[in-house]
């Protein structure tokens, strides 16, 4: 494939210049006007002197800017890169230096922290920031201006070789890019369209975007409403491109945490055909606020919506049982990873229901042994799910590729840690991820990293941290702490240290403090020991 992402949005604005795009509130942005200010950000971040290949990292809330800034990076084949909104200064000078940023596009709101950061962050030449109420950052240019202020830069010419990359926490260690060939990456979102049996093939080429966007258009445009955060895959992958590569619109929610009437609200007013979800931490929140309509003698209407998409978190079979028998449209559960791995998916809709954390893999996906060895179905045996990818490993991080990506019969397979076993009929059961990571909310957590902030309290000796089940986050963040006297600190003080250095999601919703922590002779941690701790701790209150 020779598509790029912005020579297909481009393409896509040639077709339908007047839809619209992107909406959020009143604010309703067409596609001839996403283009124009995408070209705009273009030619001001190459008028800054960021060369082709630069890094342009948007460190911002869900907003029509997010989406703008993503594209005219794309235009001026420069990279943009996702940054956590919720890091503070350690984290957002680990991630900018990691990846070589130029430029940082932020909201206002977040401008305190990028103040406190801007000697350490040196790489970056322009400071872009978006009112969203927060305190202007000196020599920071207003988004707004700067569009203003710039003709949009002339098309260019591109490459599906023009690299894509998005950073996720992993399995293991500080957040690493993975990178991707933007040609591979636009063919799989567009072979997604393929189920829809569309008069018009998937292109393959420019050429064939135009009749793809009225075949596409002929079934019903695709509306969109990513309620997770487009600094995710899961949001940006599942909705917002799978939207604007299609001449659909993009719905993006105006609150900053999450209302699921909002949601039904919206639903209602743009004809929403598709929501994307993060497991239970969305889908239980929503089910209540269509029960709560109900209990007022009344209901949304949700006709038109087609699909709810999950990936990234544990999505109930009681919760969808709930959603499906209000519902008509299908319930999609995929099973996947930010390393390009769509392993397996799960589906459920008003005829019938789906068990939790059972899968049916994709044909690109195997379940192997640590040894390689693939795993035979109906045995019980634990293995690791091994999907194919088109990602081309981590960025600047030799080593975790070679440990997460690999070679099977010639092909190029991610492994990140998933573990499963395979049932008779060839559907998995997923176990869960064999590393220390915690996944709460659809966030990544690494317990290393918790225990290293922790540790640096002035009474805290050791501490291993661990995830405890959590009926609506998947997992909750538990330390289990060593005191260094007899003067033990308070689960409070802990919390209050950590709040300076870590994001709030990943501060521990328990301590349990004890004399010493129990690690085995060579020094590793005792992750099973800790586990029992936090769960004795969790029983006795």
């Amino acid at each position: 494939m020779f598509l790029d992402f912005a020579s297909v949005w481009e393409a896509v604005v040639d077709a339908a210049p007047e839809m619209c795009a992107v909406v959020q509130a009143d604010r309703r942005v067409s596609y001839l006007e996403f283009d124009d200010a995408a070209a705009r950000f273009a030619a001001a971040i190459e008028a800054a002197g960021v060369p082709e290949g630069g890094k342009v990292a948007l460190y911002l809330h869900n907003c029509p800017e997010y989406l703008i800034a993503q594209y005219g990076a794309f235009k001026h084949r420069a990279v943009p890169i996702n940054v956590n909104y919720r890091y503070l200064d350690d984290e957002l000078v680990y991630l900018l230096d990691n990846c070589d940023a130029e430029v940082l596009v932020f909201n206002t709101s977040l401008g305190e922290c990028v103040r406190r950061v801007r000697e350490k962050i040196t790489k970056v030449r322009l400071f872009v920031e978006i009112d969203d109420g927060g305190l202007h950052l000196e020599g920071a240019s207003r988004f707004d201006e700067l569009l203003a202020t710039h003709r949009p830069q002339a098309r260019k010419e591109r490459a599906g070789s023009d690299l894509y990359m998005v950073y996720t926490g992993g399995t293991t260690g500080m957040p690493k890019g993975v990178m991707y060939a933007q040609g591979e990456f636009t063919e799989r979102l567009l072979n997604t369209f393929g189920m829809l049996g569309l008069a018009e093939p998937v292109p393959t080429s420019l050429e064939g975007i135009e009749p793809f966007i009225r075949a596409v258009s002929s079934h019903g445009a695709d509306v969109s409403i990513p309620c997770c955060p487009l600094m995710h895959g899961t949001g940006m992958w599942l909705a917002a491109m799978h939207s604007l590569i299609s001449g659909g619109t993009v719905i993006l929610l105006e609150a900053r945490s999450f209302d699921a009437h909002e949601v039904w609200q919206l639903v209602e007013r743009e004809g929403v055909t598709r929501i994307v979800i993060v497991g239970d931490p969305f889908a239980r929140p929503m089910l209540h606020a269509l029960e709560e309509r109900e209990a007022q003698g009344r209901s949304y209407d949700t006709s038109s919506v087609r699909h709810i998409v999950s990936a990234g978190a544990i999505w109930s079979s009681e919760i969808k049982d709930g959603l499906r028998s209000r519902l008509t449209a299908s319930l999609i559960d995929a099973l996947g990873s930010t390393e390009g791995a769509t392993y397996a998916v799960s589906s459920a809709n008003h005829d019938f229901g789906a068990s939790t954390a059972r899968f049916t893999l994709s044909p690109e996906t195997k379940v192997i042994t640590e040894d390689g060895r693939e795993v035979s179905r109906g045995t019980g045996e634990r293995g690791l799910l091994a999907g194919r990818t088109p990602a081309l490993g981590y960025y600047k991080d030799p080593e975790k590729t070679a440990q997460t990506f690999v070679q099977i019969d010639g092909n190029s397979y991610v492994v990140p840690g998933d573990w499963a076993t395979v049932e008779e009929d060839g559907a998995i059961t997923l176990l869960g991820r064999g590393s220390s990571c915690i996944n709460s909310g659809g966030e990544k957590i690494f317990a290393e990293e918790v225990e290293e902030a922790i540790k640096r309290h002035p009474l805290v000796e050791d501490c291993l941290v661990v995830g405890l089940p959590d009926e609506r986050f998947g997992q909750r963040v538990v330390a289990v702490v060593g005191a260094s006297s007899s003067e033990w600190p308070s689960a409070d003080e802990i919390c209050d240290f950590l709040r300076s250095t870590l994001a709030h999601f990943k501060i521990p919703k328990a301590v349990v403090v004890r004399e010493s922590v129990h690690r085995a002779s060579n020094g590793k941690a005792d992750y099973k020991w800790a586990r029992e701790i936090a769960l004795e701790s969790h029983a006795s209150g």
